[in-house]
């Protein structure tokens, strides 16, 4: 295990997290959900470089990195269900053909879910670094 690699990730992924919290304080729901997703690929990178010699993937598809790196092994069956929720709102945020769609689900009580959730999965992968 390289720590400067898995220090690495998880700070990133700590950040955007934080950048979730911004996002919700000022309304841009749909960016709460994007950042979720990016604070769960980077802690799952953290996982990766914690048990890999070699670079996580440039991959986006967290199910992917779990598979490939052995965490998809310890999720339970509710963490694998708030992935499945979490997985679309990365690329659907991404293109504006997507954004209205996925838009009208969020609102702040969904938002507030989303980050307390990303916050609680975040936590338990730490504690397995």
């Amino acid at each position: 295990m390289e720590l400067d690699r898995v220090k690495y990730w998880m700070e990133v992924s700590d950040y955007d997290l934080e950048t979730a919290e911004a996002m919700y304080s000022t309304g841009r729901w749909l960016y709460v959900g994007f950042m979720c997703h990016q604070t769960l690929e980077k802690i799952f990178k953290a996982y990766w470089c914690s048990r890999k010699e070699e670079n996580a993937p440039m991959s986006h598809n967290l199910f992917n990195i779990a598979q490939a790196c052995g965490l998809n092994g310890l999720l339970d069956e509710n963490q694998i269900l708030f992935i499945s929720e979490i997985m679309p709102l990365n690329i659907e945020a991404r293109y504006p053909s997507y954004k209205a769609a996925v838009g009208k689900g969020l609102n702040s009580i969904r938002c507030r879910e989303l980050i307390d959730k990303t916050r609680d999965l975040q936590q338990w992968i730490k504690e397995r670094l």
